[in-house]
């Protein structure tokens, strides 16, 4: 089993991993200010549940197969920049009521769709949980599959946790700026910006 130092500063690093601004959790802001705190928290599920399948697959040796493949790569970049496209150009189409507490409650089956295909599209989080979540492995403590399954677990707690506490922070704030003027117009503006950015970066991506 792993030894307890280890994991501790494995849970540091993946708090830190999770506070550094990258695509996942700045989606969950955007979602978490445009729809409110409860959306942001389904779209938190949602990717929780994609990082449930990397952890598999990198203890399973699969991530290892699509890490090599350039074709199952360039697919899932490609899949996950068009949806982030899609959702830039729903941001951009959507009118001013749209907007935190003021907006319609979206379907809950369909925010976290939002985060699992979110995160399940970024071939860069298999590839990351692939060459990351090896070094706190240790043979001579016992089987790495079991290490590597409970490695996971503890990243994906971690980001629960911190990412919970985004869509949170981001959901009030929203609910503050549903009461300004033009808010909702030009946070929707910003978030068709931010998609646009990210499917950017993940279409650019490379192994």
């Amino acid at each position: 089993m792993i030894a307890p130092d280890t994991l501790l500063t494995f849970a540091l690093t993946a708090a830190l991993l999770a506070l550094a601004p990258g695509p996942d959790n700045i989606f969950v802001l955007t979602q978490s200010a445009l729809h409110g705190a409860r959306a942001g928290l389904l779209v938190v599920l949602g990717l929780a549940s994609g990082l449930v399948v990397h952890t598999t697959a990198v203890a399973l040796g699969v991530a290892v197969l699509i890490a090599a493949s350039a074709t199952a790569f360039t697919a899932l970049k490609l899949a996950g920049a068009a949806y982030l496209a899609w959702l830039a150009v729903q941001a951009f189409r959507a009118p001013q009521a749209r907007f935190a507490a003021a907006a319609p409650r979206l379907a809950a089956a369909r925010l976290y769709r939002r985060g699992l295909f979110m995160n399940l599209t970024n071939p860069k989080v298999g590839i990351f949980f692939l060459a990351f979540l090896p070094q706190f492995t240790d043979p001579a403590r016992g089987p790495v599959t079991v290490q590597t399954a409970l490695l996971g677990l503890t990243f994906i707690a971690v980001v629960l946790a911190v990412f919970s506490a985004i869509a949170l922070a981001a959901g009030r704030l929203g609910g503050w700026l549903a009461g300004q003027p033009r808010a909702g117009l030009i946070m929707n503006r910003i978030a068709g910006c931010v998609f646009l950015a990210l499917a950017a970066r993940i279409a650019l991506a490379e192994r």
